[in-house]
């Protein structure tokens, strides 16, 4: 298997391996708005909808055969740890926005979960391919209790950019806030610069 190493992304910033103010650790800590949900194979859906050329649909199995791909990254959670060196596998922002085809109006994304959550990004911050739609942790498949099926990782942003078992992508011709971000969260959650909560 071919594990692409994007470890050094920091380096794109400026900044070390570990940000300032995270504490490196091995474990890997649980923190949801609430509770897990719950979910079937059979009927699960994940949708592309907004400013695209076709609104997608895709079953569990459509999904995963989706070109994909194993990284390797390290994950910066807003609260004060990282994790480093996860091998997530999975299908990158790039590809499945290829899938849809992106109009020029789109300017925003904004993701959409089983349980409620959302979380946004500016469409140049999306279209990375280290923005992965992540089925596998570790050459196992990603736990309920860390997002799955399928959760985004983001990891040139804090980990709230990344939304746990993830539903549904809409692309928007004008910027539109998540959960975190509604509740003071930084619309940019840039970990080697500490933006963590808004300025406003």
């Amino acid at each position: 298997m071919t594990v692409n190493d994007v470890t050094s992304i920091h380096e794109e910033f400026d900044g070390e391996r570990l940000p300032p103010g995270q504490r490196q650790t091995s474990q890997f800590p649980v923190l949801s708005k609430g509770k897990t949900p719950s979910w079937d194979m059979d009927t699960w859906e994940f949708t592309v909808t907004g400013a695209v050329e076709t609104n997608c649909s895709y079953s569990w199995s459509e999904f995963v055969d989706l070109p994909s791909e194993t990284q390797r990254q390290d994950f910066h959670c807003v609260t004060g740890w990282s994790r480093f060196d996860n091998e997530f596998t999975g299908i990158s922002f790039p590809t499945l926005a290829e899938q849809a085809g992106v109009r020029d109006d789109a300017v925003h994304v904004l993701f959409g979960s089983l349980d409620g959550y959302s979380t946004d990004l500016p469409l140049n911050e999306c279209m990375r391919e280290e923005v992965l739609f992540a089925f596998e942790l570790d050459d196992q498949p990603l736990p309920s209790e860390h997002g799955g099926p399928l959760r985004v990782v983001t990891p040139h942003k804090y980990a709230y950019k990344g939304a746990k078992w993830v539903t549904e992508v809409e692309f928007l011709s004008e910027p539109k806030r998540g959960y975190w971000e509604k509740r003071g969260y930084s619309q940019t959650a840039n970990p080697w610069n500490e933006e963590r909560y808004s300025s406003w």
